[in-house]
């Protein structure tokens, strides 16, 4: 059977490297979706200069699939729908990834919902699984596999994730229509092990590896990985990203993302300034996420500073244990003081009515 494939223009911009923020979820007070300012946020983005967006993903806050608040799919058209009008304007090519979870069977079908509405990869997150062997997982890919190409996706197990080894990612990598893989396990060993695998399938050089380590995003983007396979040493770098982190901030983290592009492609020596703005992100990351308490704010994080700015209405999650920790609010205030120049305030301030409109 012939898997579905992306077009080569979307092939190529994954390969090539982009910033694809992950897409929060607008809410009023009644905890009814904003469309007026879901919609803002997609403009936001775009404008931003973002080279795709990933909907229905943990920041999209995954109770928009419960039958009960029925959000998945009017929440991934109205994306769709805004991408596409910008594309058309603008002559410009969007990446489109929407969240794929549960067991084969809902993973399956919100796969063909996906497909349908024009998503060009699926990230496929395992946690629904937590006890099946690395044959149960391969075959549970191969079946979403059928319906759209696969972004893999490594989720930390603070936020819900499974722990997926070596030979997972060898054998994942091996399915012909995975084009690319997240890794997001916040952890280095287990971040070496999905390139590893990558690196030694024979689909390497059809595969990008994007970053989703929040805590490590500037440091993954400037390493070159050297594999050792028998009598060859392969390269591997980490193209991109898709992150929660780039849903705030998003104009300065584009501009961020192609200097670090240039730096690499240049193929010198990384400047210092590259890794103490390493070091910055990471301290923002850690405010924005509530590292603290290990991720617990981590959605009403991304939407405070989001309020702050204009584009949310207020910090409402569809979950309410999901809201600001302890002295979360006073560590944004301490990185929005410490890192001025990492902020996009003044652009939000000019577009902002434009997007509301």
């Amino acid at each position: 059977m012939t898997l579905p494939l992306p077009s080569e223009a979307i092939t190529s911009l994954l390969k090539k490297g982009v910033v694809i923020p992950a897409h929060p979820l607008a809410l009023n007070k009644d905890l009814k979706l904003d469309e007026r300012r879901q919609k803002a946020l997609t403009r936001y983005y775009l404008d931003s200069g973002v080279g795709g967006l990933a909907v229905g993903v943990h920041t999209t806050q995954f109770e928009i699939r419960d039958p009960q608040i029925g959000l998945f799919k009017p929440v991934l058209e109205l994306a769709a729908l805004e991408i596409n009008e910008f594309m058309s304007r603008e002559n410009k090519t969007i990446i489109k990834v929407a969240g794929i979870t549960g067991n084969t069977a809902q993973a399956v079908k919100e796969a063909e919902i996906i497909a349908d509405l024009g998503y060009d990869a699926g990230l496929l997150s395992l946690a629904a699984l937590p006890g099946a062997s690395n044959d149960e997982l391969i075959a549970h890919c191969r079946h979403v596999a059928q319906v759209m190409p696969l972004m893999g996706f490594y989720l930390q197990p603070a936020v819900g994730g499974r722990i997926l080894d070596f030979e997972f990612w060898k054998a994942f990598a091996e399915i012909e229509n995975v084009v690319a893989i997240k890794m997001a396990p916040f952890n280095r060993y287990q971040t070496l092990d999905v390139i590893r695998g990558v690196a030694e399938s024979d689909r390497r050089d059809d595969i990008a590896l994007y970053t989703g380590n929040d805590d490590s995003i500037v440091t993954d983007l400037l390493t070159e990985f050297r594999i050792n396979i028998g009598y060859e040493i392969v390269s591997m770098n980490i193209v991109g990203g898709l992150l929660g982190h780039w849903a705030v901030w998003t104009r300065n983290v584009v501009e961020m993302f192609n200097s670090v592009k240039m730096e690499v492609n240049n193929l010198g020596n990384i400047p210092r300034d590259f890794m103490t703005l390493a070091a910055q992100v990471t301290d923002c990351n850690a405010a924005f996420f509530d590292a603290k308490y290990n991720f617990r704010g981590v959605i009403a994080g991304i939407h405070e500073v989001l309020y702050r700015q204009g584009l949310l209405e207020g910090i409402w999650t569809l979950n309410p244990a999901e809201t600001l920790s302890p002295g979360q609010r006073e560590e944004i205030d301490r990185v929005y003081a410490a890192y001025p120049h990492l902020n996009d305030d003044d652009f939000v301030k000019t577009n902002l009515d434009k997007w509301l409109a």
